[in-house]
């Protein structure tokens, strides 16, 4: 039977039959977790054009679901794999999630048509679901608090080095080989994520601890989170800024060609930016214990604002410096600010959650990526090719997202 006990750095830990792992190495196979949707839609941006031509000549512009309705299944499976994990444990959700991913990836690299590709591609998202939900359900398992917020960002500092990769190694795969190989890459990323978890990781969940799978405690536990004040708005500030993400991914890459003709070079600025804005969770991680939460998304969300509008009226009125140089400080600045609101804002809303922390991590989790995905979605209709349309759908998210904070510091204080 699991026992708990209270490890030198404040944290919660649970030990069982296996050796836990080491803080470093738990922080990494954390990472790995939490980059398995970021490699799965990143790597495809470079490649949306060349799938299109080949499996809809009629209307290449169709393969752009293959992000839509990526997200679309993720959504759904998040809703699905946190009540999983709270009845059967962490560690077997994320294994039979991985094989779904793994198995949907590998349909999806012999597809013949678009149909079947996006069919596999809503199994890939659902799949992808359980190592990107379960795993912030294990960190709540065994810590809390301002210590919950410095693993996520530790997390994230590893994380952040595959969105970096993901568009570049899309883009050499389909180089060397075809576009189908980077599915192939999912399938060997899944297969090192069940060796690691499944011979190193020890469950987090006690037997004792672990909620039945029925619809009266399910539909209890989401009463209970959506019940709690805090949750609620914290839950809306991380949808809105999770949207400048998607909208970012949906924009930028038009930006970098039709604007400024380097759409070529994007896969390599965009990694540099990625790389260069790493550092933002570590920061974080390594300030969030003193200064606290609340603090740490207050000021990444007023440098937001000041930057955003700035930028806004830069291009707007087509100033001298309104350049490709000026767009990059602006997508870096976004960036790193981003590295100290999505570990803090979800340390945010779990935190009052633990007695159910899967069902929190599930509706946080779908919730924000649905709407998220929808806000983005409307936000992309309205870009032109130029940063105007960007930076003002960015720039009201996270008035949207500051909003949501400021009434939120009504009810408590991290």
């Amino acid at each position: 039977m699991a026992r708990h006990h209270r490890p030198a750095d404040g944290g919660l830990s649970v030990t069982g039959p296996s050796k836990p792992l080491s803080f470093a190495e738990f922080i990494a196979l954390l990472a790995l977790l939490m980059a398995t949707v970021a490699y799965s839609v990143d790597a495809m941006l470079p490649l949306i054009g060349i799938i299109g031509d080949e499996l809809s000549p009629q209307s290449p512009e169709s393969a752009q679901l293959v992000i839509t309705v990526f997200m679309v299944g993720l959504g759904m499976g998040t809703f699905v794999m946190g009540p999983l994990s709270d009845a059967f444990g962490r560690k077997s959700v994320i294994l039979g999630g991985t094989l779904l991913y793994m198995t949907a990836a590998g349909i999806a690299a012999v597809s013949g048509d678009l149909t079947t590709l996006l069919i596999t591609r809503f199994l890939h998202g659902f799949g992808a679901a359980a190592p990107r939900i379960v795993a912030q359900a294990m960190v709540r398992d065994l810590y809390s608090g301002r210590m919950m917020a410095r693993v996520i960002s530790f997390g994230m500092t590893v994380f952040t080095l595959f969105p970096a990769v993901a568009p570049f190694m899309g883009a050499e795969l389909a180089e060397l080989f075809h576009w189908r190989a980077i599915f192939w890459s999912f399938v060997v990323f899944g297969f090192v994520t069940i060796l690691w978890l499944g011979l190193r990781q020890p469950e987090t969940l006690a037997p004792e601890n672990r909620r039945k799978l029925a619809v009266g405690p399910l539909w209890e536990a989401l009463k209970t989170v959506l019940a709690h004040p805090r949750v609620r708005l914290c839950l809306m500030a991380l949808t809105f800024n999770f949207s400048t993400m998607l909208t970012w991914l949906s924009s930028v890459a038009r930006i970098f060609d039709e604007s400024f003709g380097r759409l070529d070079q994007f896969p390599v600025w965009f990694a540099m930016v990625a790389l260069v804005s790493a550092p933002a969770s570590l920061i974080n991680a390594r300030v969030v214990v003193k200064l606290g939460m609340r603090r740490m998304v207050g000021t990444a969300l007023s440098v937001q604002i000041v930057v955003i509008t700035a930028t806004l009226l830069v291009f707007a009125l087509n100033l001298p410096f309104a350049g490709f140089a000026f767009f990059m400080l602006f997508m870096f600045t976004q960036f790193f600010a981003i590295g100290f609101l999505v570990g803090n804002l979800n340390a945010l809303a779990l935190e009052p959650m633990g007695h159910v922390a899967g069902m929190a991590a599930s509706v946080i989790g779908g919730v924000s990526t649905v709407l998220s995905a929808l806000i983005a979605t409307a936000l992309a209709t309205l870009g032109d090719g130029t940063p105007v349309p960007l930076a003002a759908g960015v720039l009201f998210c996270i008035l949207c997202a500051s909003g949501f904070m400021l009434w939120a510091r009504r009810f408590s204080e991290d």
